[in-house]
């Protein structure tokens, strides 16, 4: 690692340089020089002098800074003297530059400074032809003209170029900037930032430097280059209001404090405009006390409050300058910087310089506050950090107010233990820092006595001065009346035996909070030594200027500014000044779990007094960051290459709030989006262009049918990024471990299994839970549709037919659940169509009409699909066979696999008539996923339904129905059902004389199944003594319409046709519970599910008003009641993709309310046809 320094000066105006490599803080070599504050970049600092001028310091390296001056002769021929200087009006100067615009004799060059000299003389330069041969020359037809070296007979101008070097000789020295160099100089400097120098390829090579004018002005330095280190002249950026202080990162953030305590950042910073675009307004980060200094970083910025609270701003990017929200941060400082790698550096109220510990990329946060611990003059101490009362007597009342106490060999309360003084500080919500080292000293107690007697509220209120002057607030007489004030040891005493709360050291007066920033606080430093003199010699009070620089020199640095931008240090870095003897020391980098752990750590302290402290915990931020791709909102839709940062930051009651941002370009222009995770709804892996793909649904993105599609380059990938997104979601929302014995299931057209945990409110008469804010969370497995019920019993069924059990827990830890993860696989077919058309030449070919459909397509016809260009549903998914005709097509085939029939779209047939004039066949291929899930197989039968019988949850069942049916249509009964025995034990055949293919069961042991041909049949005197009934009952079926799946809840049955139409089934009662009529409900309706409380849920085939929207969606219907057991609406919500839907579990019933018909329109009205059937004849209204 290279050696860098980290910069800071005291308040004396010295300043200061801490190597990587040292330990010992070291002096600029200029004792004359007074800084107010410094700047650090790579390999440069900047600094501010008390005369206002800016002083620049390049590290020294192997290679020097050499700018070279250039200058171009130019003559014209004429015949009498050929060629010489005099030209034409109309030509370029005799010296100009290359452009010939721009007057530029020999003696016009001048030094820009002190720091720069001559090395030489001016020469030609030769490079141009044969050295010594052309005198350098280059020869032209006229001016301007393409220059060469070879002279012709029509060259009538000529060019030579003359060349003089300047090296630039200060570097390792502080050296002055002229202020007169430039056209238009700025006003008196009262702040500097350097930043941008990570924006151009060359890291660290272009630097950019602000400054901040005493009167508000902000200024821009131009022409920083690095052969021009100091730049060329100053150009001044418009701001809407005046600045008082200001902060450039590393990169394209620039961030101002307004002398109203607000905050502007720069927008549009780059390459090609240094200076930006526009400014935006932020906040303080508290609306009751103003924003004191801002420090800002790659992508991060801090903020401190006139309070001394440090805050962090979330969400900080190129693509989101401005941020999303503040954290509050532990520890009271009176200024942050942001350094390299966005290492954090701060001057806490004690005037000591401290680290932020654990400042990773993925916890830019940290975790703690330790103190930089150097060693300071020729001993081999260390500097203390500056928490303890130096002398137990009087102080003045300067030094109350800045804080300047001090430990020192000396003191009373004893030497000062170098190992203690690098313990990290606790952050504790209290206003002031309560350090945990040098607590081994104590004072005697007839001195803790002594200071106690004086009341803390009696102390005066501290003197801060706002003038910058350093000599006059040296030598300034003052007068002031001195005063006890008590020690942090005795404090805490005092604390522990008569105060619960903790005590608050003296802060700023009123006065000092309206100035928003000072420069440096001279008087109270002075105030501070001065009180130590008397403390120590007994004598005079205040001495010579010669006297206070000896003090600070003797007792070591009181800070009151600190820069890293180029120090090179990260939370992995082993730095003697920074290695804290703490519980921390093995702690630098935490996870997101344990990034508040430390703070809970029992810290062994000898002081019982501490030890009563209770430890207080900080907030933090963790980050995790990544590549990935998304499908454009908007026209075109494309796939465009995104970065991804998920940001979570715990509070101090352990609480989560976490928000996804994606960040993208659009026209050169950084963008970005941003999802609270509290507001999301749902994450589904989707099927779009065979990528890893997976959608995020919020409220309003599901209202719009426009969720947040994202592509990962792996499966690895996306499914880490679901994972660490739903464990987020889930610890917003207060879920954690498996789903509960009510929660509503469903199932995605990819097979995902979702569920979600139902409130009591879902299927309240009034003020219901809205269907698009209900929270979906994934479950390990793949199905094809499932069944559960209120007592915690749970199946599904494959693709393949394969049935399966729930095996996981309910309402327990995830990790329990883990350990029950099982192997599961499923198989599929993937179905394209041929399809060919007759002509008399050539009989049936593949040469359509132009209104005809793909002659490779989708069942549909709409869609073209080849078996080229066909893959499996996902990347899940590997084929398993391959290319076959399918000869089991509904309707039947030739011995080719043909199916015949008039035109398209109609119904085909398996034989050839002299009226077919079109064909096709169905080609299939296996495809197979294997996953692993909370499910257990239940061989060996293939099913294609399943249905539980619904219940209340504390229904007490010996054994609970199931009814299924196989894959040829069979009924089937399991026997042994139980939740202590959720597989059952055995099945039982129920007897049909045709195959069936929907089946349910519902409240008071009812079956009703539907035939194949779309016949309805009740299945009567089912009993738990008699499970599999006597026989069945034919229901007619509404006119012209063929019946394919229904579901029965307590009292009520619900019916999809072959047309998708949901219709009701009338007249239901105990003693004829076949029911009288069927009514029409709605149309485009796909499946359909009643619970346990005659709630109904739909997938419905399209949301009105989204024709685009993949088929499926999940909706509710509203207004179902006892007397309303139809229903009044439909609220949609979430999809499409969903394939199917259980709510047969949820039996909790809300709170019996009065009902109140909806006022206004429902929130997303399906197409209502009312339609009433009387005994089995419908009739359509």
């Amino acid at each position: 690692m290279p050696i860098t320094l980290l910069w800071a000066v005291d308040v004396y105006g010295r300043v200061y340089s801490l190597s990587t490599a040292g330990q010992r803080w070291v002096r600029a070599d200029d004792m004359l020089l007074e800084l107010k504050r410094v700047t650090a970049g790579k390999e440069r600092c900047w600094g501010i002098g008390c005369d206002h001028h800016i002083y620049l310091n390049i590290m020294p390296s192997e290679t020097s800074i050499r700018y070279r001056e250039e200058t171009y002769e130019n003559q014209r021929w004429n015949p009498v003297d050929g060629f010489t200087d005099v030209l034409l009006p109309t030509d370029r100067w005799p010296w100009s530059d290359v452009t010939g615009m721009n007057p530029q004799p020999l003696n016009s060059f001048q030094l820009p400074s002190r720091s720069w000299e001559w090395e030489g003389d001016w020469y030609v330069d030769q490079s141009c032809g044969e050295p010594g041969q052309t005198g350098g020359w280059e020869y032209a037809v006229d001016f301007p003209a393409n220059f060469s070296p070879d002279k012709k007979w029509n060259s009538c101008v000529r060019r030579r170029r003359w060349i003089r070097y300047r090296r630039y000789t200060a570097q390792g020295t502080w050296a002055k900037i002229p202020l007169d160099n430039p056209r238009k100089p700025p006003l008196p400097l009262c702040d500097i930032s350097c930043g941008g120098w990570e924006m151009s390829d060359q890291s660290g090579r272009y630097p950019y430097l602000w400054g901040v004018t005493q009167q508000g002005q902000v200024w821009f330095r131009e022409g920083i280059h690095p052969r021009v280190p100091e730049g060329t002249s100053w150009e001044e950026v418009e701001v809407p209001k005046e600045v008082a202080q200001l902060s450039a990162g590393p990169g394209d953030l620039l961030w101002a404090l307004l002398w109203d305590g607000n905050l502007l950042v720069r927008t549009g910073l780059s390459l090609d405009s240094p200076t930006g675009t526009s400014w935006l307004e932020v906040d303080s980060p508290s609306k009751e006390v103003e924003a004191l200094h801002v420090a800002v970083g790659v992508n991060v910025v801090w903020v401190v409050t006139k309070d001394y609270k440090v805050w962090f701003r979330r969400g900080v990017n190129s693509h989101n300058p401005c941020g999303s929200g503040w954290i509050s941060i532990g520890g009271e400082m009176m200024m942050v910087d942001v350094g390299l790698n966005d290492q954090v550096w701060a001057v806490g109220e004690d005037r000591g310089v401290y680290f932020r510990m654990g400042v990773t990329q993925s916890e830019p946060s940290g975790n703690g506050w330790i103190p930089v611990s150097a060693q300071w003059g020729s001993n081999k101490d260390l500097i203390p950090p500056r928490d303890e009362c130096e002398i137990s007597g009087q102080l003045t009342e300067a030094s109350q107010g800045s804080a300047l106490s001090g430990t020192d060999s000396d003191s009373e309360l004893g030497p000062t233990n170098s190992e203690h003084s690098a313990t990290p500080i606790l952050e504790a919500a209290a206003p002031s820092i309560v350090p945990l080292g040098g607590t081994e000293s104590s004072a005697p107690p007839q001195e803790l006595k002594e200071a106690s007697s004086n009341p803390q509220q009696d102390a005066p209120k501290a003197f801060i001065p706002a003038s910058d002057s350093f000599i006059n607030s040296l030598v300034s007489d003052r007068d002031r009346t001195s005063t006890m004030q008590p020690s942090i040891t005795e404090m805490l005493q005092e604390e522990s035996v008569e105060q619960p709360p903790a005590p608050l050291l003296p802060t700023l007066p009123t006065r000092g909070h309206d100035v928003p920033f000072m420069n440096v606080d001279l008087e109270g430093a002075e105030a501070a030594r001065g009180a130590q003199t008397a403390g120590r010699l007994l004598n005079d009070v205040l001495g010579s200027l010669e006297n206070s620089q000896g003090i600070g020199e003797e007792d070591g640095p009181v800070w009151t500014w600190v820069s890293g931008g180029g120090c090179d240090v990260d939370a992995n870095s082993h730095i003697s000044w920074l290695s804290p003897t703490g519980p921390l020391s093995s702690s630098l980098s935490l996870t997101p779990v344990q990034s508040a752990a430390w703070s809970e750590q029992p810290q062994q302290q000898e002081h019982q007094e501490i030890t009563r402290k209770p430890l207080e915990r900080s907030n933090s931020v963790w980050v995790r960051k990544g590549a990935l791709r998304w499908w454009r909102d908007w026209k075109p839709q494309r796939w465009v290459d995104v970065g991804v940062a998920l940001e979570q930051s715990t509070r101090l009651d352990g609480r989560k709030d976490s928000i996804f941002f994606v960040y993208y370009t659009q026209y050169d222009e950084k963008k970005h989006l941003q999802v609270f995770i509290n507001e999301v709804t749902a994450l589904v892996p989707v099927l779009q262009d065979c990528n890893y793909t997976f959608a995020v649904y919020t409220a309003e993105r599901t209202k719009q049918r426009w969720p947040l599609v994202l592509a990962a380059p792996s499966e690895k990938e996306m499914n880490d990024w679901l994972e660490l997104l739903s464990e987020c979601c889930c610890k917003c929302r207060g879920i954690a471990g498996a789903p509960s014995t009510q929660a509503l299931w469903s199932i995605t057209s990819k097979g995902d299994i979702m569920v979600h945990e139902p409130s009591l409110s879902l299927e309240a008469s009034a003020h219901a839970m809205a269907c698009d804010l209900m929270f979906w969370r994934q479950i390990p497995g793949h199905l094809r549709c499932i069944e559960s019920n209120s007592l915690g019993l749970v199946w599904g069924i494959g693709w393949d037919g394969t049935a399966w059990v729930y095996s996981g827990s309910f309402g327990q830890h995830t990790s329990q659940v883990n350990h029950e993860m099982n192997l599961q696989t499923d198989v599929r077919s993937i179905h394209v169509y041929e399809n060919q058309r007759w002509n008399p030449m050539t009989g049936y070919t593949d040469k359509g009409l132009p209104t005809d459909r793909p002659m490779w397509s989708d069942e549909t016809g709409l869609m073209e699909c080849t078996k080229g260009n066909t893959h499996p549903p996902s990347p899940q998914w590997s084929w398993v066979s391959e290319w076959a005709v399918d000869f089991s097509v509904p309707g039947g085939t030739d011995k080719e696999g043909w199916q015949y029939a008039a035109d398209f779209p109609t119904t085909f047939h398996g034989h050839k008539t002299m009226k077919d004039f079109v064909r096709r066949r169905r080609w299939t291929r296996r495809c197979k996923i294997t996953v692993r899930g909370p499910w257990k197989m239940v061989p060996p039968i293939h099913l294609s339904d399943i249905s539980l019988m619904p219940c209340l949850a504390q229904s007490k069942m010996e054994h609970v129905p199931v009814w299924a049916l196989n894959d040829k249509g069979d009924v089937l009964c399991r026997l042994g059902v139980s939740p202590q025995n959720p597989a059952g034990s055995s099945w039982l055949h129920v007897g049909t004389d045709q195959p069936f293919k929907s089946i349910s069961i519902g409240g008071a042991n009812q079956v009703w199944a539907i035939t194949r041909d779309g016949a309805v049949f009740y299945r009567g005197s089912v009993s738990p003594q008699n499970p599999a009934g006597e026989c069945w009952y034919h229901i007619p079926s509404p006119p012209r319409q063929n019946l394919r799946q229904l579901s029965v809840g307590r009292t009520s049955v619900f019916a999809v046709d072959e047309s998708s139409n949901l219709w009701y089934r009338q007249g239901l009662t105990p003693s004829y519970p076949q029911g009288s009529a069927w009514e029409l409900i709605s149309n485009n309706v796909s499946k359909v599910s009643v619970g346990p409380l005659d709630q109904v849920w739909i997938i419905a085939d399209r949301v009105p008003g989204f024709p685009t929207e993949p088929p499926g969606a999940v909706c509710h219907r509203m207004g179902v009641g006892p007397m309303q057991p139809k229903g009044l609406s439909w609220d949609y919500g979430i999809g499409g993709g969903w394939e199917h839907i259980s709510v047969r579990g949820n039996s909790a019933e809300p709170l019996r309310v009065p009902h109140l018909p909806p006022s206004g329109p429902p929130r997303s009205p399906a197409l209502q046809h009312p339609a009433t059937q009387v005994n089995g004849s419908a009739v359509c209204v």
